[in-house]
């Protein structure tokens, strides 16, 4: 059962519709300013906010109003962060690790919960999926600092300012302990809102094995 109130679709679609503004107005302020940065995390972030209407026209997918949210606040915070809120809020970096991890782990439960759907003969006990969410955003999130770390190399080596960047070992330490956190709540709580998309993940499979 939800533990948060869950918003219309209008009221979804508006907010999505405000941030995707706000995102127009950063990279059009990258052009405007020569901001590299905000050109690209902008240009990226609005992208990825496309994704869930893009998913239920494609593949007739529907989405939980809440999952729209958190995949479009997810990129938005990040962005807003990149354009400043980084090095002024010390806090806002916790926020979006969390939130980024939440969705790795979003899409890993959705994955393993689909299989475990699909057929009868696996049957995949709550702890396990519990750890397997928790592995899965830990791996990710080392090969997500490994990248980062090869973005300083290059952005040492040629002068280029990269979109993202590493800012020592108790840095990195920190958005690895944040994206934990973001895990073991999606850990907890994720199945109210996942379940649905799992089955529907499931009924798409078999679908296309019948088809």
């Amino acid at each position: 059962m939800s533990l948060l109130p869950r918003p219309s679709l209008r009221s979804q679609r508006r907010l999505t519709g405000a941030m995707q503004v706000f995102l127009v107005a950063i990279v059009a302020y990258g052009f405007v300013a020569g901001e590299q940065k905000a050109i690209s995390n902008g240009s990226i972030s609005l992208l990825v906010t496309l994704i869930p209407a893009a998913l239920e026209r494609r593949y007739d997918l529907p989405l939980d109003p809440w999952l729209a949210l958190w995949i479009t606040m997810a990129v938005f915070l990040h962005t807003v962060g990149s354009a400043g809120f980084y090095a002024r809020v010390e806090w806002w970096d916790h926020v979006t690790h969390s939130l980024s991890a939440s969705l790795v782990a979003a899409a890993g439960y959705t994955t393993l919960r689909a299989i475990d759907l699909h057929s009868d003969a696996i049957r995949i006990p709550p702890r396990f999926s519990f750890a397997f969410i928790v592995v899965v955003v830990l791996s990710f999130g080392v090969l997500w600092e490994l990248f980062e770390f090869g973005l300083d190399i290059i952005a040492a080596e040629t002068g280029i300012d990269m979109p993202l960047a590493q800012h020592g070992l108790e840095d990195t330490v920190s958005d690895l302990t944040y994206n934990t956190i973001g895990a073991v709540l999606v850990g907890l709580f994720g199945q109210a809102h996942l379940s649905g998309v799992a089955e529907t993940v499931r009924d798409r499979l078999l679908a296309r094995a019948q088809g």
